[in-house]
């Protein structure tokens, strides 16, 4: 006789399914815990307000973890990769000289 798995009943609330935009997370722990603080920075303001506060013990963080990579590979294989700003290394332009070697000094002028 084969298992069958747990199902779950969720409840969303009007208020939970507006739900809160965030595009800045700060990330604390404890031995016993994780904190993520959902904010949101804008532009120009050196202060960013939290929205929500998710406390969770270390094993539900990592299985959190495992299941936001998932979702990520779905999305991108669905959707196409998503590229992180700020990520991309400089590009060089103009004359490089060899790896380990410098360019030679202009003469003050």
């Amino acid at each position: 006789m084969e298992a069958t798995p747990h199902q779950i009943s969720v409840e969303l609330g009007e208020k939970e399914a507006e739900g809160i935009y965030s595009n800045f997370a700060l990330i604390s722990h404890s031995p016993a815990e994780f904190v993520i603080d959902f904010t949101r920075m804008l532009p120009g303001i050196p202060k960013a307000k939290v929205f929500a506060r998710i406390i969770m013990t270390p094993q539900h963080a990592k299985s959190f973890l495992k299941a936001l990579q998932d979702n990520i590979q779905k999305y991108e294989k669905q959707f196409g990769e998503i590229k992180l700003y700020g990520d991309e290394r400089p590009r060089q332009f103009g004359f490089q000289p060899p790896a380990g070697e410098t360019a030679p000094e202009q003469p003050d002028r």
